[in-house]
This record gives structure tokens, C-alpha cells and sequence, in this order.
């Protein structure tokens, strides 16, 4: 095959009705190649049936501690997951059973186990959730594709590295024992506050710097009238717009890039 391939996951399904429009539409024209799942959501049971019926896309477990854990004294923000993280005061036996609980709500929707695993907010490369992870992993049997969050060398910005630097390399080194999968690079980290002129910059720098083996992470959602705070709904219009519109093509053909699953990467 001539040029490269990339996956390209639009991370977030079942979080609200605009998110997983996007993701139907935009699997359907082959523009994207995998979605990341929120089973903690309300929306998870319905929204699964859709997936169901959709072939042509990888569908994996976004893993979740600050959005919507099915243990909600687990929930935090961000900030203060990491800490606890970090500091080895996350409470073992109910992180394990999260994540034992989240499997177990995608495989009873899906039918199947996840064809990959990634973290909402990146939280499934820190300590303290990497360990039962890859511990959970191995009890069940089964071999996901896991996201790592290398930076390219290139690519300038602390937000990626920042990403990165929160268990990237213990992650990798950690899978690497257990023989499973994980991508390279993780392309598509920005602050969710440009315009779709400027999106699609990123997406062209993006592809100027993808090689075989990377990821590229992707937020759209269509319009809905879902009433729950999204900070980065703004965010979400803009990349669908981008996305499902002939820019994204154009950068794709212009980089020699083909859309593909994580099972060909």
C-alpha cells in the first residue's frame, strides 16, 4: 500500500446525541476509522445498538473516572484524579471494580470485547489505573489495542507533552510486557479554542507529521439540544464541520494518508 495509514478515533460515543451522530455519519463516509465508548453514560444501552449494526469502524472503551463512573465516589475532576494518582491514594479494590464494571457494560451492549482501550482525559496511563488495567486485560483473556500518548518530535506545544509525561513511557513498557498492542504517537491534542480555518491547520500539520503506527484523537458532534454542560461544545461544532466537509479530504489525499483501523495499522 502506498502512503500511510492512520487511525483516526473519534473518542466520546454515548455522551450526548450530537457526539454519536457524528460518529455515525462520519463512519458511514469512511472519514473515520474507530470510536471510544462512555459506557458509564445513560445514553450508553440505546446508543450501543446503533454500534451494533456498524461495521466498518473499530469501537473500543474510553475508560472513565471523571465523567461518568458507575461508582460515583470515584468521579473528580481531572485535576484531582491525577493527584491522587499520583500520590498512591487511589482506592485499589474500587478502581479495579470500575474498571471491571466498565468492560462488563461494553461487552454486554457490544456482544464482543473492545477492539481497543484509551482513557477519558487520558486517565488509563496513570498510576494507580495502568496497573488493573492491563491486570483486568489479562484475567479477561483478550488483546485490545492500547493508546499511547507519545509526542512527535516536532510537534511544539506543553499540552501534548504535559499528556505524554502523565505514565506514556510506564504505559508503553508496562503493555510491552503483556504483549499487547498500543499505537505510537497520539496527534490531535489541542486547546479546543480555534476556529474551523485554524482546526484545519492543525489537521494538515497534524498528517505532515503522522507515520505509521500513530493515532489521531477527534471530538465532533453535530447539533443537539442535549441539556448538559459541555466545555468544549464549541469545540465539537467546529471539528464536525471540519470533518464531514471536503477540507478533510483534500488533507488526506494531499498527505498520502488512508483512514484505517487499528487491526491494519
Amino acid at each position: 500500500m502506498n502512503g500511510k495509514r492512520l487511525v483516526v478515533c473519534i473518542d466520546d460515543y454515548a455522551l450526548r446525541p450530537g457526539v454519536d451522530a457524528a460518529v455515525l455519519e462520519l463512519a458511514a463516509t469512511g472519514r473515520v476509522s474507530a470510536t471510544s465508548c462512555l459506557v458509564g453514560s445513560p445514553r450508553w444501552k440505546e446508543a450501543a445498538r446503533e454500534l451494533r449494526a456498524l461495521h466498518t469502524i473499530d469501537v473500543g472503551l474510553h475508560l472513565d473516572f471523571t465523567e461518568a463512573p458507575f461508582d460515583a465516589g470515584l468521579r473528580s475532576g481531572l485535576g484531582a484524579f491525577i493527584g491522587r494518582a499520583y500520590l498512591g491514594a487511589l482506592p485499589a479494590s474500587r478502581i479495579a471494580a470500575e474498571i471491571r464494571a466498565q468492560f462488563d457494560a461494553f461487552e454486554a451492549a457490544m456482544g464482543r470485547a473492545p477492539d481497543h482501550v484509551d482513557g477519558h482525559q487520558h486517565v488509563h496511563q496513570l498510576p494507580g489505573v495502568r496497573g488493573p488495567l492491563l491486570e483486568e486485560i489479562a484475567r479477561r483473556g483478550i488483546r485490545p489495542w492500547l493508546r499511547g500518548t507519545a509526542v512527535p518530535a516536532s510537534e511544539p506545544g506543553t499540552k501534548p507533552r504535559v499528556i505524554a509525561a502523565l505514565g506514556g513511557n510506564a504505559m508503553r513498557a508496562a503493555a510491552r510486557r503483556q504483549d499487547l498492542p498500543m499505537t505510537q504517537h497520539l496527534l490531535g491534542v489541542y486547546p479546543f479554542d480555534v476556529d474551523g480555518e485554524t482546526y484545519a491547520a492543525l489537521l494538515d500539520r497534524w498528517l505532515a507529521r503522522a507515520a505509521e503506527g500513530d493515532s489521531l484523537m477527534c471530538h465532533p458532534a453535530a447539533e443537539d439540544d442535549a441539556p448538559m454542560a459541555d466545555p468544549i461544545a464549541a469545540a465539537r461544532h467546529v471539528e464536525h464541520e471540519v470533518l464531514r466537509g471536503p477540507r478533510w479530504t483534500e488533507l488526506l489525499a494531499r498527505h498520502g494518508i488512508t483512514v484505517s483501523r487499528f487491526a491494519t495499522n
